[in-house]
């Protein structure tokens, strides 16, 4: 199996699931937006805002069955390793809690079991005897220690779009690049929502969310640290009807900086069901390897019964 050098979150885990395909470093993705000859629609910035926040207050909870592909990019061996079509299951409910399993193929034995509060998470890794515990709140990016950057909260920021709120927003009219029906990049107008954010060194870009002038729904949200590097580009596919509720059937999550991204395609979506505490609990087994991230230099350490919880 690729190694991966406990490079990042999701391919970490995922590695221990699924068989690796190997590929070039240096590839590139087919564009999956297409030209159309409809009329385009119009909207105000208002307008747009309004149905980032409708949205968003529609949305409490969901439950959903996922397929799982994913990417890792290997700088040092210049490869990429694909991990295709792992069965998963995502819990949400807000403000802050994300449970997600991964089944192995074949045998569907659990893979990992995650789960977050938005201020800590845990994550267990059966085949490996590995209990992660981990802050959400961390914001150091540290590229020599690709473990310690792995955060699901990343995961529940590109699941759910999060209302403006008390940001400033600015509307852009732009362009998409998209393929025409001989498949030539041809451009479209599109909108973007510029949501500007005050932090403790003044304003900066926290996001980016592209609507698509044919449907006025958004296709895309970047998001950006305070430095102004994208940290999370998100991006949406395929809407569906859900309880009156417009969701995206396809979500894909890439981390640039850590050269990495994972899609989650909808098997069955629920949105609004009643979720307990109790679901997003998650002990730590007796018996396993503990890894710390939140020390300086995080160790496993082997954990008898009752410790470390």
């Amino acid at each position: 199996m690729h190694r991966l050098h406990l490079r990042v979150f999701f391919v970490l885990i995922l590695s221990l699931a699924a068989f690796p395909l190997g590929g070039c470093l240096f590839r590139t993705r087919p564009l999956d937006r297409q030209f159309s000859n409809q009329p385009l629609k119009s909207a105000t910035q208002q307008d747009l805002i309004d149905y980032v926040n409708s949205q968003a207050s529609k949305i409490q909870s969901l439950q959903a069955t996922v397929d799982i592909d994913a990417s890792a990019g290997d700088v040092k061996n210049g490869r990429i390793t694909d991990y295709k079509e792992i069965r998963g299951y995502v819990l949400v409910r807000k403000p802050s809690m994300l449970r997600m399993k991964g089944l192995l193929p074949l045998v569907r034995n659990t893979a990992f079991d995650m789960v977050s509060d938005g201020r800590q998470f845990k994550l267990w890794i059966p085949p490996r005897n590995k209990f992660v515990i981990g802050s959400n709140n961390s914001s150091n990016y540290q590229p020599d220690k690709r473990l310690e950057n792995m955060r699901p909260q990343y995961i529940y920021d590109a699941l759910l779009i999060p209302e403006i709120g008390d940001d400033d927003a600015v509307m852009e009219n732009g362009y998409e690049t998209v393929l025409d029906s001989r498949k030539h990049q041809v451009e479209q107008p599109n909108y973007s929502l510029l949501v500007i954010r005050k932090g403790p060194q003044g304003a900066y870009l926290a996001r980016k969310i592209d609507f698509s002038r044919i449907d006025l729904l958004p296709y895309r949200q970047r998001i950006y640290d305070q430095q102004g590097n994208v940290a999370t580009d998100a991006h949406y596919q395929n809407y569906k009807q859900y309880s009156g509720v417009t969701f995206p059937n396809t979500i894909k999550i890439e981390r640039p900086r850590e050269d990495y991204d994972i899609t989650l395609n909808m098997v069955k979506l629920e949105i609004n069901p009643q979720l307990t505490d109790d679901q997003f609990s998650l002990d730590q087994p007796a018996g396993a390897d503990v890894v710390r991230l939140d020390q300086q230099n995080p160790n496993t350490a082997k954990a008898s019964n009752g410790q470390n919880k």
